[in-house]
Formats: structure tokens, sequence, C-alpha cells
């Protein structure tokens, strides 16, 4: 069993994201260190990016932050080096194809080894393209989480037989962002899932509340939080510590609470 789906075997896990730099690396730090004392089972660190097609305008104002702030690849390793040192919590990093291909494929898993970085998103990455990305990270025990949007049950089911790590299933079409509502049928999309693969399978995209995270987690293994917490992030940058701390302690306890709907 890999690390990351070592971070589901207690029940259902809590995922939160934010990117790295937002408003500086020292804050990222601190702020990733109040994560895992609120409970988070598993934490995502975005890499800025100037074009994250996926994501809405919360985090898109977050990654023009962190980029002006001087965050770069190399800085984002150098503190994750720094917070291992101090957590042993599953780490996934949250890029585009851009960046890691302009570091060099090689050259950027070999760093996530080193900085102990348990995986990686790339939502631009598509699925019929991803071998060239995975047979490299593979050899460095990185493992590349594979998302699967509302589709066809045929694509749902091929995605999930190839999965690693966990399965980040996208709860709605779109980009990232909190949202009032939520409709995709979502207990079929877990049941396709169930079909073709034994991974974890966590839903993220617009979850907000502890009633989303209780209701739209019941048929999953784990929730993903990200627009909320960069939020918070947004609103009281450098004094955030215990806002996202008390947020994540909040949204924690909710995920492990049946549904009642």
């Amino acid at each position: 069993m890999s690390k990351i789906q070592n971070a589901f075997k207690n029940g259902k896990a809590f995922i939160g994201f934010l990117t790295a730099g937002d408003p500086d690396l020292e804050t990222t730090e601190k702020l990733i260190l109040s994560m895992d004392r609120g409970g988070a089972d598993l934490i995502e660190i975005g890499i800025p990016f100037s074009d994250p097609i996926a994501e809405g305008e919360v985090i898109q104002e977050a990654n023009i932050r962190a980029l002006a702030a001087g965050t770069t690849t190399d800085k984002v390793f150098s503190m994750v080096e720094n917070v291992r040192k101090k957590i042993q919590t599953p780490i996934v990093f949250l890029t585009y194809l851009n960046p890691v291909f302009f570091y060099g494929y090689e050259k950027f898993f070999k760093r996530c080894q080193e900085a102990f970085v348990d995986g990686i998103i790339i939502p631009d990455l598509p699925y019929e393209e991803k071998q060239e990305v995975c047979e490299i990270a593979e050899v460095y025990g990185v493992d590349v989480i594979s998302m699967i949007a509302p589709t066809s049950e045929e694509r749902i089911q091929r995605i999930a037989k190839d999965a690693k790590g966990f399965l980040y299933v996208v709860s709605s079409m779109g980009v990232t962002g909190v949202r009032s509502e939520i409709n995709t049928d979502l207990s079929s999309m877990a049941a396709a899932i169930r079909k073709a693969s034994n991974v974890p399978a966590a839903v993220g995209f617009g979850i907000s509340t502890p009633k989303q995270a209780a209701d739209l987690g019941a048929d999953f293994d784990g929730v993903i939080v990200g627009s909320a917490i960069v939020k918070l992030i947004s609103q009281y940058g450098r004094e955030a510590e215990e806002p996202v701390y008390e947020y994540v302690k909040k949204m924690k306890e909710a995920t492990c609470v049946p549904s009642v709907k």
C-alpha cells in the first residue's frame, strides 16, 4: 500500500489544498502545519503557474500573488523539504504540464523523491498522453493521480482501472470554486469506479461547507477542498494560521460524519 493510500485506511480522508507562495513561502509552510494540526489526512500543494486552466478566480488570483512574490519551483521544493522535517502527512503537488516539462521530467521527479513528495496531479495531462510522464514518475516512487470528470461509464472505468495513489473525482464540469449546489449523479460515478478499481476515490471541486463534505463525500473515500481554504488565506494573509486550522478541523469532522439526506 502506498503512503497516499495509507491516508485512507482509517476512514474517510480530508484533503486540503493551498497554493505555495501565497502570500509567501514562509507563511505557506506555517499553513501546511496548521492543516496537519487540524486533521488533514493528505495535503495538496499547488505549484504556481501563470495559466492554471482548471482553476476558478480564487485560485487563479492565488497563483498571481505567489508568482508576484517570487515563488519558483525550486523554492517550493526547498519549502517542502523543510516541512518534511516536521510532518509525515502525505503530500501531493498540483501543477500543470508546462512547469514539469520545462523543469525536466527526470529532474522534477527526482526532486520529488528527495523532498518526499508522494504524488502529483496534472489537470491538463490527458489520460491518453500520460504514459511518458508516468513511466518516469514511477521510477522515483511518485504517483500520478488521475482525475475523473462526469463522463461515460466506459471512460470512467478505463481511467479508474489504471489509477495510482487515489482517484480525484471532479464533482461537476467547469473550473474549481465554491458552489452552492452540485447536481452531478455522483453515486453513479462512484459505482462505475468501484467496478474497475480498489484505489481510494476522493471528490473535489466546489465543496466548501461541512454539509457538502458529509453529503458529497458519502459515496467516496475522501473529500478535497481547495478554493474555500485559499479564500481564507486571501482574507487573512499572514494571519491565516488559526482560521485555516479551525476550518480544516471542522471539515475533517464533517467528512467523517455519515450523511443524512
